[in-house]
């Protein structure tokens, strides 16, 4: 673990990507146990003299000898793939699968799930034979981050998460969306999405919006307050109860720990539907202003912490203005950029008179972070995965029987 953190350090103070040392210094300067802050010192010196690379070659050499998973080293002997498909590169657990891979001589190819992590998440110490990207923009910041990559094969495929957005399976009327919440059709409906803000109290923005609806400052509108699968809903319901019914709480059922949750079709259709009959977006710099563009739905982000006494402003306004992956996007003019909550609701009357506000550069900010926008991105993954596995048989010259996706 030790040498893992330092192989962090020592990259951040290389590279001095804006958003990992905002984190640094605005999150983890404030949680980080005293043995893991101290590995910034030589982390920092390492990174003076460019030993980064030759450090996370080492690193990397340590993971794959060691044994982590003796189950994955079975079963991959059992099942003898041509190829594994990693989608967990930057998590925990998935590691271990491939560096035991990679001790059987099995290739694996990456797929980067998300636009934000190649610059905010640690360090991928593994290195892979491939990689699957969302965007001409992720490549290319694949491969300032990891020179390696620059030598392999990188594939851009766009968002196929983003694929069941177009599927008419998922698709709801607005009336029997609306009446699975209680909620009047013919009214307008915002959505506030809540995240996880690095700390940001955001139930106290909703809140207030739920005030001032219901004050009358947004004409009939109604609000969903659709929670993030860590948050507690039975405390952020009892909290809107007293705006009921016009303020109702999405039901989320993703609240169980990370490794068993999961996604029904009902819960998948749920997430697509708010965002289809959403009239306004509401989010502290989060990837549902995404969402919304998929369905030229108008979106507001809040640039100021709405917790009381706004602890984590700074932080705040460096993520909508510094940070590598959101800052093009909350600068794009896709998004509506409000400094406290009297614009928050100008912004809203203004979506609400003119939905078509904003609609070009909503399209231009999608297509900047996805790439595609037509619901192929599974197929050009597809596609991806049969091209290099052909690249594979040039040096191998033998037929590939299966791909083992983990």
């Amino acid at each position: 673990m030790y040498l893992r953190r330092l192989n962090d350090f020592t990259w951040d103070f290389f590279l001095m990507d804006p958003s990992r040392l905002s984190m640094l210094h605005h999150v983890r300067d404030q949680t980080q146990r005293w043995d893991i802050y101290a590995l910034r010192y030589p982390g920092r010196a390492l990174a003076r003299f460019r030993l980064h690379q030759w450090l996370e070659d080492r690193v990397e050499k340590l993971v794959v000898a060691h044994n982590r998973s003796p189950e994955a080293v079975e079963r991959l002997r059992v099942l003898r793939p041509d190829l594994i498909l990693s989608t967990g590169t930057f998590r925990y657990e998935e590691p271990a699968v491939v560096a035991a891979a990679k001790r059987l001589r099995i290739p694996v190819l990456a797929f980067v799930t998300s636009w934000d992590n190649i610059s905010i998440k640690n360090r991928m110490v593994l290195k892979y034979d491939g990689y699957l990207v969302w965007s001409k923009r992720m490549k290319g910041e694949l491969h300032e981050y990891y020179p390696e990559s620059r030598r392999v094969p990188v594939y851009i495929v766009g968002a196929p998460q983003f694929d069941v957005f177009f599927d008419p399976a998922f698709c709801m009327s607005r009336e029997e969306f609306c009446a699975g919440l209680g909620l009047d059709f013919r009214k307008p409906v915002i959505v506030h999405a809540m995240g996880v803000a690095n700390g940001v109290e955001e139930h106290h923005g909703a809140l207030d919006l739920a005030r001032r609806l219901c004050n009358g400052e947004i004409g009939e509108a109604q609000l969903i307050v659709r929670p993030h699968p860590f948050h507690n809903q039975r405390e952020l319901r009892d909290m809107f109860l007293p705006f009921g019914p016009r303020v109702v709480v999405q039901q989320n059922a993703l609240g169980e720990a990370r490794n068993v949750r999961s996604q029904d079709n009902q819960e998948t259709a749920n997430w697509i539907n708010t965002f289809r009959h959403a009239d306004v977006i509401v989010h502290l710099s989060s990837t549902v202003a995404i969402d919304g563009a998929l369905f030229d739905r108008p979106s507001v982000c809040m640039d100021y912490d709405p917790t009381p006494g706004q602890p984590r402003q700074a932080l705040v306004k460096e993520v909508n203005h510094r940070w590598t992956h959101y800052t093009p996007v909350a600068q794009s003019g896709g998004m509506w950029l409000v400094n406290n909550p009297d614009e928050l609701i100008q912004a809203i009357r203004a979506y609400l008179a003119d939905p078509a506000l904003h609609r070009i550069e909503r399209r231009k900010m999608a297509e900047y972070v996805c790439e595609y926008l037509d619901g192929g991105c599974g197929q050009r993954m597809v596609t991806a995965i049969a091209d290099f596995m052909n690249l594979r048989l040039t040096k191998t010259q033998s037929l590939p029987d299966q791909v083992y996706a983990c």
